[in-house]
């Protein structure tokens, strides 16, 4: 099992003109080969996509007081960037995870450039 967490930004105009960033942090939660995956070639300010479920659980803390976390547990996970980009994956089995389940992992490795892509499109 992988549990950390992600941040997503976003930024916008507010109604006065100023650009206002918000971030929030999220916990994911991988299984399996994706766990393994992150464990590999995930490093502190890695950028990747993910996909999955939100799943919330309770439990009663020290003093009996219910608490409450919503998580991710993620179906699907793409590294973002590159070797230089935060990624850690480089060109060396990094590049693209994705599975429908947690339990079957498929590794793909994406095109190094645009203009490796064959185009069959007629425009």
């Amino acid at each position: 099992m992988a549990n950390f967490s992600i941040a997503t930004s976003e930024k916008f105009k507010n109604r006065e003109g100023n650009t206002v960033e918000r971030t929030e942090w999220h916990n994911i939660v991988m299984w399996r080969g994706l766990a393994e995956i992150a464990e590999k070639w995930l490093k502190k300010g890695s950028q990747i996509y993910v996909e999955g479920r939100l799943r919330t659980r309770s439990w009663d803390d020290q003093n009996g007081n219910k608490k409450y976390t919503t998580e991710v547990l993620v179906d699907n996970m793409t590294m973002l960037g590159g070797a230089t980009g935060g990624s850690g994956g480089g060109n060396s089995g990094g590049g693209q995870q994705s599975s429908s389940a947690p339990a079957s992992n498929q590794v793909n490795e994406p095109a190094s450039s645009l203009d490796d892509i064959d185009d069959d499109l007629p425009f």
